[in-house]
């Protein structure tokens, strides 16, 4: 019923309880499938072996812009002989983010570029992480019509509604995840007023970014459901309607069937 667009299972906040989780308690649930995002290659390879151990996890290949400064040259490669692996379905998660500037702005856009290149040849989408650099990554998305020719998700969107139409118009999709619960989301908010739901799909960010009444403790995929029911309320329809549309963008974006 639900398709979570990214996940980060491979993580330590597993570690006691994944097999459960992964192998139990989300398909009963009613998790039909769900896209782990890899941060760096070691965990790119963490998330090719999920999506081999459980036929409904998919992964993403990446450097998160957190550790853009460990991407090496030649590492570039690296991600186009995992993308070919048949269960990647998307080059993530990466993109720029200028709140925490873990890697040097410069080092982070360098090799935003270089993956969205990966994602070109590899005929891939791309899961874009964008904190407080929205202008960059625009343009960046902009060089060469690269944007238009990958697509993919802007992830856990935190910018307004103009520039997700922006992205919308560029073919992608906007990530809504836990933090549209939030009282102080007002901005947010707006942006799922103003996107149609066909652009929209859902995520978590597990393990973080739970949403309420769960705010502040570890984060799963079972959250979606309050995610899609207060996308739901906000632009007037049923939860289990959001699920299915947001699944339907989902499956469509990436190809499966």
């Amino acid at each position: 019923m639900y398709f979570d667009t990214h996940c980060h299972y491979d993580f330590k906040q597993y570690d006691q309880d994944r097999d459960y989780l992964l192998g139990t308690a989300l398909p009963e649930f009613g998790i039909s499938s769900l896209i782990n995002a890899g941060i760096n290659i070691k965990a790119s390879r963490a998330c090719i072996d999920l999506a081999k151990k459980y036929n409904y996890i998919y992964a993403a290949v990446g450097f998160h812009p957190h550790n853009a400064h460990e991407m090496k040259d030649g590492d570039a490669a690296i991600l186009e002989e995992l993308a070919k692996e048949p269960k990647v379905v998307a080059i993530g998660e990466i993109g720029l983010d200028y709140h925490y500037d873990y890697a040097p702005k410069d080092v982070q856009r360098k090799r935003f570029v270089e993956q969205l290149k990966v994602a070109e040849s590899a005929g891939l989408p791309v899961l874009v992480h964008c904190r407080e650099a929205d202008d960059d990554v625009y343009e960046i998305l902009c060089q060469g019509r690269i944007g238009e020719k990958v697509g993919g998700v802007l992830h856990c969107f935190s910018g307004t509604a103009d520039m997700a139409k922006k992205y919308v118009d560029m073919g992608f999709y906007i990530g809504i995840g836990g933090v549209v619960t939030y009282k102080n989301a007002g901005k947010l908010r707006e942006v799922v007023e103003n996107t149609p739901l066909e652009h929209l799909v859902l995520e978590t960010d597990c393990p973080y970014l739970a949403p309420e009444p769960n705010r502040g403790h570890r984060n799963n995929s079972q959250n979606l459901s309050h995610i899609a029911e207060k996308i739901g309320e906000i632009v007037g329809t049923s939860g289990r309607d959001v699920a299915h549309t947001t699944k339907s963008n989902a499956k469509k974006l990436f190809g499966i069937l």
